[in-house]
């Protein structure tokens, strides 16, 4: 299975800041071992599809709304998505489930409505250090997971699942490889039950993956490429984890 990497800018970049980054990444990625994209705040998807077009590289949000259209104010609908080219969207990230009160209900919705509109969704799951500490990630990994199963059904093998322990996203601590390793399997057997093609869907470790232990994380039987937060805005970082990848 090609790995993949997949940069989260979060809420950071700037026009010209944006065009750097971008410049350096693609003056250096060559023919990447890895599918790579970055998922970018909204206002510059644009600038993403004139950058990135004969590069590369893919591009995707950071969000879908799980409406089609309508009075949703604020809200950017799957077909806009469409048409700056993308083919990403985060749904579910443990920030917008803290910050922002998605259930699982909500992910799972949107990651149907990515998918109805041609864009594969990257389900964020995991569990907060409590929950850790409590012996519950397993339940609550499976738990986040099963909605979105149960709301894309046969279109399971379609979707890209990123395990994202929430204690480890910008913190600077990460899952050691064994745990990660752990949690994909447990993900892995949860998906094999739901579709006759797990194989084709891609589990994405994402809790503060970096260059220095990417190789190592990527080297795990389960782990078929990151989600990157942080170093994904610093072009060796990123072109680094890209080269671990192969």
């Amino acid at each position: 299975m090609t790995k993949l990497i997949a940069g989260n800018w979060k809420m950071n970049g700037s026009l010209a800041a944006n065009e750097a980054l971008l410049r350096a990444v693609i003056a250096d990625i060559g023919q990447p071992g890895a599918d790579v994209a970055l998922c970018a705040p909204a206002p510059y998807l644009a600038q993403m599809q004139t950058l990135l077009q004969t590069s590369p590289l893919a591009w995707g949000a950071q969000d879908v709304s799980a409406h089609e259209q309508g009075a949703y104010t604020g809200e950017v609908s799957v077909a806009m998505l469409r048409d700056f080219g993308c083919r990403y969207a985060i749904v579910g990230h443990s920030e917008r489930r803290q910050y922002h009160g998605e259930t699982d209900a909500v992910v799972a919705a949107k990651a149907q409505r990515a998918l109805s509109g041609g864009v594969t969704p990257i389900v964020c799951v995991g569990e907060t250090l409590a929950e850790r500490e409590a012996g519950d990630t397993e339940q609550v990994v499976k738990r986040q997971l099963a909605a979105v199963i149960h709301a894309v059904a046969h279109c399971t093998s379609e979707i890209v699942v990123a395990y994202e322990p929430v204690w480890a996203i910008g913190t600077g601590k990460t899952a050691s490889p064994e745990q990660a390793q752990q949690v994909h399997a447990v993900l892995r057997a949860q998906l094999a039950a739901a579709t006759q093609h797990p194989e084709r869907v891609r589990i994405l470790y994402g809790g503060s993956m970096n260059a220095a232990n990417a190789a190592s994380l990527l080297a795990q039987p389960d782990i078929d490429g990151g989600l990157i937060g942080g170093a994904s805005l610093k072009a060796p970082d990123f072109l680094q984890i890209v080269a671990a990848a192969h």
